[in-house]
């Protein structure tokens, strides 16, 4: 006759493992969201580097420059004509301010909003 139960019944692991699993598995779905933000903010530094002590600097020189960079770096989302480059003061400003969905689980998604400002000059 056991006296003493040890160890960690089927349920126990099932209650254990769920969540890790649900994590784990937004993880995978998540990952591929950073990363092409993690483009976009290298392409954008790269345009903010080449255009430093320029004086000829343009919004429509600026977004083809952009697009070109976006087709390197094979960017998904957002567009080059979604970034927003506009005049600050005395400086150009690129701003990629953008929404991406993941979907988890049927009609469920994951919405992470990303946001990244460059100066130009």
């Amino acid at each position: 006759m056991r006296k003493h139960q040890r160890g960690v019944t089927f349920i126990g692991w099932v209650f254990l493992l769920v969540p890790l699993a649900i994590l784990v598995y937004v993880g995978i779905r998540v990952t591929p969201l950073y990363l092409n933000y993690f483009r976009v903010v290298r392409s954008l530094e790269q345009l903010a580097a080449d255009t430093r002590g320029d004086s000829q600097v343009n919004p429509v020189a600026l977004r083809a420059s952009l697009e070109k960079r976006f087709d390197v770096e094979y960017v998904d989302h957002p567009a080059a004509k979604e970034i927003d480059i506009h005049r600050d003061g005395d400086k150009w400003v690129a701003v990629a301010d953008y929404e991406d969905p993941a979907p988890l689980f049927s009609n469920v998604l994951i919405v992470v909003q990303f946001r990244k400002q460059v100066d130009l000059q």
